[in-house]
C-alpha cells in the first residue's frame, strides 16, 4: 500500500505541474489583460467570450495554494496576476461588491452580487494573503465577508440568500446557471460561503467570524444534509421550505471532506464529531453512483430513476479527495482502493494527455463531451485541488 500511495504522490505531483503549465501557456490573456474567457475541448481559443469571477476567483485560489507545494516563482507570478485582475476589473469600489461577469476587455458586463462568486473571491484572495502577506488582499477578502454578512444572512430565518444587485437590492432571477432552481437558498453556495469564510479565519483570527463559521456549519447540518439517505438537499426556499432536486453525487462527495476540513478550521469538537460522521455516511452512499470503470456519474433523479449517464471532471477530483479522507477516519481499505480506480478511470479518460488539461467529461459510451476545456465553469479548481490536497496528505 505505501508503494502505492507513494506511485500515487509521484504523479498527482507530475499531473498538477501538466494543469498549472496548461494554464500558464494556454489561458494568459497578453492583449487585455488577466486570463482568456473561454477555450473549447480542441484547444481553440475565443479572445473576445466574456470572463468569470469565478473562473478568475479560482485561479486564484489555485496558484496561490499550488505555490505552497512548488515554491515556483512562475505560479507566484500567475497568482499575482489573478489578484491584480480581480481587484482592478472584477472589484467593485463602488459598492463593495464582486461583479458576475465582465467583457473581454474588461469593462463590467453583469455586475449582479452573486454570493457564490464572492464567496470565492474570498476563499482566494485569503490563499492568496497567506502566501504573500498583501495587506490589500486581506482587507478585500475581509470587506466581502462584511458585505455578505450585511446583504446575505437572513436574521429571521438564518441561512443567506443567493443574489442582488450591483446595489444590494433584491434580484428576480437567483439563479447560478440555467440549470440551477431560481430559489433564494441553496447548498451550493452554503457550501462556498463557508468554504470561504474557513479559509479566511486561516488568517484572520477573528472570534466574530469563526462564530458566524459555527452557525453555518450547524445551518448546513440542520437543513441541507439528509441523514436519512445520506446525501444533501440542494434548494430551499427562504423559510427552508425543500423544493424538490436530483442526487448531485458530485456535490455529496465533495461537501463530505469540504464540510469536515471547515470544521477542523473552526476547532468547534461537537462540529468535528459530527461532520466526521457526515463525511462516511455521504461516502458511502455515494458509491451508488460509482460505475464499474471507478468512474462517477453525475446526477440521479430518484422520482423519475432516471441516471443523468454523464462522468463529468469535477466529481473525479472530489471523489479522490473524499474517499481519501474516508480512508483516513476508518482505516478501511475499500475506501482507498475507490481513491485508486477512480485515478486510473481519470487517467484513461478524463485527462487529455495529448492536448492538456481535463476533458469536460464523457458520455456512457466513453465519447468525449464537446465543452470547455477553460471557461465560465471549467478552471484548475476541482483537479488542481485535488492534486494538492492528496499530495500534502500522503506521507513520504
Amino acid at each position: 500500500m505505501q508503494t502505492d500511495l507513494k506511485n500515487l504522490k509521484t504523479e498527482l505531483n507530475l499531473e498538477l505541474q501538466n494543469i498549472l503549465s496548461y494554464w500558464m501557456e494556454k489561458t494568459i490573456d497578453a492583449k487585455n489583460g488577466g486570463f482568456i474567457g473561454q477555450i473549447d475541448y480542441n484547444n481553440t481559443t475565443n479572445n473576445e467570450a466574456e470572463k468569470g469571477s469565478v473562473l478568475n476567483a479560482r485561479l486564484l485560489w489555485t496558484f496561490s495554494a499550488a505555490y505552497k507545494i512548488s515554491q515556483s516563482k512562475e505560479h507566484l507570478d500567475t497568482a499575482k496576476r489573478a489578484f491584480e485582475y480581480l481587484s482592478e476589473h472584477f472589484y467593485d469600489s463602488e459598492f463593495g461588491g464582486i461583479f458576475w461577469s465582465i467583457h473581454y476587455d474588461g469593462a463590467p458586463k453583469d455586475t449582479k452580487n452573486q454570493i457564490y462568486a464572492l464567496a470565492f473571491a474570498i476563499y482566494g484572495l485569503s490563499e492568496y494573503y497567506s502566501v504573500t502577506q498583501d495587506e490589500k488582499a486581506l482587507n478585500m477578502a475581509v470587506g466581502l465577508y462584511q458585505k455578505i454578512q450585511e446583504h446575505s444572512y437572513d436574521a429571521q430565518n438564518g441561512g443567506y440568500l443567493e443574489a442582488f444587485t450591483r446595489d444590494w437590492q433584491p434580484i428576480d432571477d437567483l439563479r447560478l446557471s440555467e440549470k440551477d432552481a431560481n430559489e433564494k437558498k441553496t447548498m451550493n453556495t452554503h457550501l462556498h460561503i463557508v468554504e470561504g469564510y474557513a479559509n479566511l479565519y486561516t488568517v484572520w483570527k477573528n472570534e466574530s467570524l469563526r462564530k458566524v463559521i459555527v452557525e453555518l456549519l450547524e445551518t448546513i447540518e440542520k437543513y441541507f444534509i439528509n441523514t436519512e439517505t445520506g446525501h444533501l438537499r440542494l434548494f430551499f426556499d427562504e423559510n427552508w421550505v425543500e423544493k424538490k432536486d436530483v442526487v448531485s453525487y458530485g456535490h455529496d462527495i465533495e461537501a463530505a471532506w469540504l464540510l469536515l476540513q471547515c470544521a477542523e478550521i473552526s476547532g468547534d469538537a461537537a462540529l468535528i464529531a459530527n461532520y466526521k460522521k457526515h463525511a462516511i455516511q455521504i461516502a458511502d452512499v455515494t458509491t451508488e453512483g460509482i460505475d464499474s470503470d471507478g468512474g462517477l456519474w453525475y446526477e440521479y433523479d430518484p422520482e423519475t430513476k432516471e441516471l443523468m449517464a454523464e462522468k463529468h471532471w469535477w466529481p473525479q477530483a472530489e471523489l479522490m479527495i473524499g474517499y481519501f479522507t474516508a480512508w483516513q477516519l476508518s482505516g478501511k481499505q475499500e475506501y482507498l482502493d475507490i481513491v485508486f480506480k477512480n485515478w486510473d478511470f481519470t487517467k484513461k479518460h478524463i485527462i487529455d494527455s495529448e492536448k492538456g488539461e481535463w476533458f469536460w467529461g464523457i458520455y456512457a459510451d466513453y465519447s468525449t463531451m464537446e465543452k470547455d476545456k477553460a471557461g465560465f465553469w471549467k478552471c484548475p479548481y476541482h483537479n488542481g485541488r485535488a492534486c494538492i490536497e492528496l499530495i500534502q496528505r500522503i506521507q513520504n
